[in-house]
């Protein structure tokens, strides 16, 4: 194996355990500072080793996860800066599916951490009807469970 073989699959698995890590983080009910903190970093930190060997499409989800680090946080400007690059990495690339659906999502969501009701409402409308071309019904359901949990005007 060259050098250049393994620093690309270092990459790759240092990506895919950051992701994880930080999925990890996301889905605990209670975090400290220093967790919400580690949380931000393994996210970014998997963002960039899919930017060295990824395509597209780790890109965008890369994008999506620190977009929902940020809204998890109360952090709407930051949450819509990376909901932006994911739904633009999806649009410049046709991709679609569930991976859309949730670039939609990202928006909907970072402008509700914003009290952006008109926003949240036009992204939400379009994340419904992205969710109707995502094929498996089991990725459907799951997207739809999330799109309501966003929080809507009081």
């Amino acid at each position: 194996m060259t050098d250049d073989e393994k620093t690309e699959m270092d990459h790759k698995r240092i990506a895919i355990a950051t992701f994880n890590a930080t999925w990890d983080l996301m889905d605990k009910d209670l975090r400290t500072a220093d967790e919400n903190d580690m949380m931000v970093h393994t996210a970014h930190a998997s963002r960039y080793h899919w930017g060295q060997v990824g395509g597209p499409t780790e890109f965008e989800r890369g994008d999506w996860q620190i977009s929902r680090v940020y809204a998890l946080l109360g952090r709407g400007e930051d949450a819509l800066h990376y909901a932006k690059h994911c739904l633009n990495t999806c649009e410049e690339n046709g991709i679609g599916d569930f991976d859309l659906a949730f670039a939609y999502e990202a928006m909907a969501r970072a402008y509700a951490i914003k009290e952006n009701w008109t926003e949240v409402d036009r992204y939400t409308e379009l994340a419904k009807d992205a969710a109707e071309n995502i094929e498996d019904q089991g990725n459907r359901d799951y997207f739809l469970g999330e799109l309501d949990n966003i929080p809507r005007m009081p």
